[in-house]
């Protein structure tokens, strides 16, 4: 072969090769004139963004400006001063219309003594998709640690959840016997704030439970304002710390939509949170307001959650619902929290928009079908005897709990009641074997055997007893337990409950 014939070969091969191809000088400070290009393929052109007819010496790949990272330009600097070599050197760079492009480049390097630029020849390949897919498999791989991080919180939130839940009912139950007396005023004002303070516990732990474990989706009849108004309780504390209003306009009256609850308190929850982190990010403070509203003509149920920060830009509005897509650093958010929100309520029938001027707020609007069981006849429960027509009755507890099951006891002895207390499912068992009881109240959660296992002994042995079992557990989040009570369709009641709730619940099981 030729010393033409080669090089005709070789210009072929510089032009055809699917890499950057860069061979020129650069300069060791950021003065654009000290660098120069002596050959550069199409490909290279292709990669930042030149024109195909673009004079080979007016592109500059490794000038200042086409780094994204000042920084990242001296290390490569550097690299090959120190080297005289890089291979697969990871960087950002821009195009020229500003666009971010990762590129890996494998360079020589020629080095003289400074001030003299360093000649280098280099291939550079366009990797921007692997780096995308790369990305977005580590956010997938950092969701799976998360979902069981999540998981194993659920776990360890359930066990608190009940062992918190018990003394908590215990002294909300002993609050309440206490209330029923006469006191001096210190005492009734010391009763009524142990009595709100247990709520509000009581409040605390239902919605770790709530947002710490998955749950089986399970519609009902749902009120919107009150499910607002729990979720906005969830953030209060964030909202005081960040100096956050919040404003509630809720509607006077709505109608109940047939929902996941707990669905629709997450589609809220995503929304507040990304309302809050944009106000924080603006001006460290915010004003939010949450409103909702009956559209009758359109039969829906209408939440607007409304900020007063920067606003959506309205490039980024037709994709602000994609997976992934997320306006927040890197590390500070999935891009999911809106998906998840989206999803839900496509689930539901509804729909889910955002409406935003740049620079005046952010408002996002759900909008939920109102179902045809919201406005039918509901049948009047049956009327309940009243507490006298069951005087006499005997109601077995079975608590492991000791100062629950007395402060229980107490209160259905005075309600004119027999009551016995049986430590555990097993002390239970015996008891029935060997005395007639009208009605039970068991624990789900208990040592030796639990509610469930009694539950299921009680059913093969005294079925018309059985009918009778009234629940109380610290922790119904768990799904297991969920679909027992459901199947069984015994009453059940929330630890900590009121001795008021307890009594109904009696007295309908004995009616």
């Amino acid at each position: 072969m030729t010393a033409r014939s080669s090089a005709d070969a070789f210009a072929r091969l510089f032009e055809a090769v699917h890499e950057g191809v860069f061979i020129g000088t650069l300069a060791r400070s950021d003065s654009r004139e000290a660098s120069s290009t002596l050959a550069a393929n199409p490909h290279l052109k292709r990669i930042f963004g030149y024109a195909s007819d673009t004079p080979e010496h007016d592109v500059a790949p490794f000038v200042a400006e086409r780094f994204c990272e000042p920084v990242a330009r001296a290390s490569f600097l550097e690299r090959l001063t120190r080297h005289g070599t890089v291979t697969d050197h990871l960087l950002r760079m821009r195009r020229i219309d500003g666009s971010p492009v990762w590129v890996e480049v494998t360079a020589r390097a020629e080095v003289s003594d400074p001030p003299n630029p360093i000649r280098i020849e280099a291939l550079v390949r366009d990797v921007s998709e692997r780096k995308r897919l790369d990305d977005q498999s580590r956010d997938l791989y950092q969701q799976l640690l998360q979902a069981e991080k999540m998981a194993a919180l659920g776990q360890t939130i359930s066990g608190v959840a009940h062992e918190l839940n018990n003394p908590l009912a215990t002294i909300l139950s002993w609050a309440e016997r206490l209330a029923e007396r006469p006191l001096d005023d210190t005492s009734r004002r010391g009763v009524d704030v142990i009595l709100a303070e247990s709520d509000r516990a009581a409040r605390i732990v239902r919605n770790l439970l709530t947002f710490a474990r998955k749950r089986q989706s399970t519609r009902a009849m749902v009120d919107v304002n009150q499910t607002i108004h729990e979720t906005l309780a969830l953030r209060a504390y964030e909202h005081r710390l960040n100096n956050i209003q919040v404003v509630e306009a809720l509607a006077a009256v709505l109608p109940d939509v047939f929902a996941d609850g707990h669905q629709i308190q997450q589609v809220l929850l995503n929304l507040i949170i990304n309302a809050e982190q944009a106000m924080l990010s603006a001006a460290n403070r915010g004003s939010l307001l949450v409103r909702s509203s009956h559209d009758a003509a359109g039969e829906t149920i209408v939440i607007e959650v409304i900020d007063d920060g920067p606003g959506v830009p309205e490039d980024i509005r037709s994709r602000i619902f994609d997976p992934f897509f997320t306006t927040k650093a890197v590390g500070k958010g999935t891009g999911l929290g809106l998906t998840v929100a989206y999803a839900i309520m496509q689930e539901h029938g509804g729909r889910i928009r955002v409406e935003s001027n740049p620079g005046s707020g952010a408002s996002f609007v759900v909008e939920l079908p109102v179902s045809g069981m919201a406005h039918a006849v509901r049948k009047p429960r049956p009327m309940a005897p009243p507490m006298e027509a069951v005087h006499g009755a005997s109601v077995l507890i079975v608590e492991d709990e000791e100062a629950l099951a007395s402060a229980v006891a107490e209160a259905l002895t005075d309600a004119g009641l027999k009551t016995e207390w049986a430590g555990d499912g097993e002390d239970a068992l015996a008891r029935i074997r060997n005395t007639t009881y009208d009605a039970v109240i068991c624990d789900l959660k208990m040592p030796r055997l639990d509610g469930v296992s009694f539950y299921r002994a009680i059913a093969a042995a005294a079925p018309t007893l059985a009918r009778r079992v009234i629940f109380v557990t610290g922790d119904v989040a768990d799904t297991d337990a969920e679909r027992f009570l459901e199947e069984s369709g015994c009453r059940w009641l929330t630890k900590p409950f009121r001795l008021a709730e307890l009594l109904r619940a009696v007295r309908d099981a004995l009616a």
